[in-house]
């Protein structure tokens, strides 16, 4: 595992565990109680949901303009420094998927529902600040490891650092284009 996913890890779970810290201060709750702050918690984890789209989706967008970047640098990248990207763009589309659910979940006007016990209040108030924690930790992770990217390719491109571990030496250019070759050789049989 690389320094940029370890990185990500580590933020995601702080992040999370910070959240979870503040629930479990809250300790436990009664149904009524858990009714009301599940009322009043709704829109902010709503507003976090729509934040996670957003901000993930527009991640993804911009990528392409990394992967271009990249592409156009006078230093050739190894393969490695796109596996980072993809890990990126990967990670980014779970968690705009994990967002778009837990808003369709979260939308549902569950609190003003006559037929849910009042027990069950308090797992859907629990379940919804964990959902938050994840998506909270998760966006803190994928900003993390946007940013290793992006510091790396300030190193190279822009200050032309040649000797970093994702510039592909000329000896592996060389060999990548034999082995296509080969490969043309091979297919063209």
């Amino acid at each position: 595992m690389n320094v940029i996913v370890k990185r990500a890890i580590v933020g995601g779970v702080v992040s999370t565990l910070v959240m979870g810290t503040g629930t479990f201060i809250l300790g436990e709750l009664s149904g009524y109680q858990a009714k009301e702050l599940l009322g009043s918690s709704l829109s902010g984890i709503n507003m976090l949901c729509n934040t996670v789209i957003l901000g993930s989706s527009t991640i993804l967008a911009l990528m392409l303009t990394l992967i271009s970047l990249s592409r156009a640098a006078s230093s050739t990248l190894n393969k490695e420094h796109y596996r980072d990207v993809l890990k990126i763009a990967k990670f980014d589309t779970i968690l705009i998927i994990a967002a778009i659910i837990t808003f369709l979940m979260l939308n549902l006007p569950i609190t003003e529902s006559e037929s849910v016990p009042n027990s069950w209040y308090s797992i859907i108030y629990y379940i919804s600040l964990g959902m938050a924690s994840v998506l909270g930790g998760g966006f803190v992770a994928v900003v993390t490891m946007l940013y290793g990217t992006i510091a790396n390719i300030i190193l190279i491109v822009g200050l032309g650092v040649t000797d970093h571990p994702l510039v592909q030496e000329k000896d592996e250019i060389a060999e990548e284009e034999a082995e296509k070759e080969a490969e043309k050789e091979i297919t063209s049989k």
